[in-house]
């Protein structure tokens, strides 16, 4: 009986951490994306050359009041489904979306690729952007 427990009990520890892995490598958008992520240097350098282009920032309306990038639409993470209708004109724009440091973007990227948009998550978020140049409003 002592066999089957502890055979049982490794079965679920494995488990439990094959589950925690995908759940990880899923929040970093490193599988089941059907968007691209991009480095924030290469973000910039897009700006630069294409104004077929939106910046969207999903963090929240603080975050955004204590610094954004110039330009950039805020809609926050919590009530992007129930605002997509702001996005409309931005349908057949690539869609440059950031957050602080990467993680609330990913999600919002998801949300805006199943629902017909061409997001571009910033990997990194507003962190990795302020070392690159991006304009900052404060």
């Amino acid at each position: 009986m002592k066999i089957i427990i502890k055979n049982y009990t490794n079965i679920l520890y494995w488990i439990a951490m094959v589950a925690l892995v995908i759940w990880f490598a899923y929040s970093k958008g490193w599988i089941l994306t059907n968007f691209k992520s991009v480095t924030a240097k290469q973000a910039y350098t897009l700006i630069q050359n294409d104004e077929n282009i939106t910046i969207l920032d999903v963090r929240s309306i603080e975050e955004f009041k204590s610094h954004h990038v110039i330009g950039a639409k805020l809609i926050p993470l919590s009530k992007l489904e129930t605002n997509l209708n702001k996005l409309k004109y931005d349908k057949n724009k690539n869609i440059l979306v950031y957050c602080q440091t990467g993680r609330r973007s990913i999600s919002a990227s998801r949300i805006l690729e199943n629902n017909g948009f061409t997001p571009l998550n910033i990997e990194g978020g507003i962190i990795a952007m302020s070392h690159v140049g991006f304009e900052m409003v404060k």
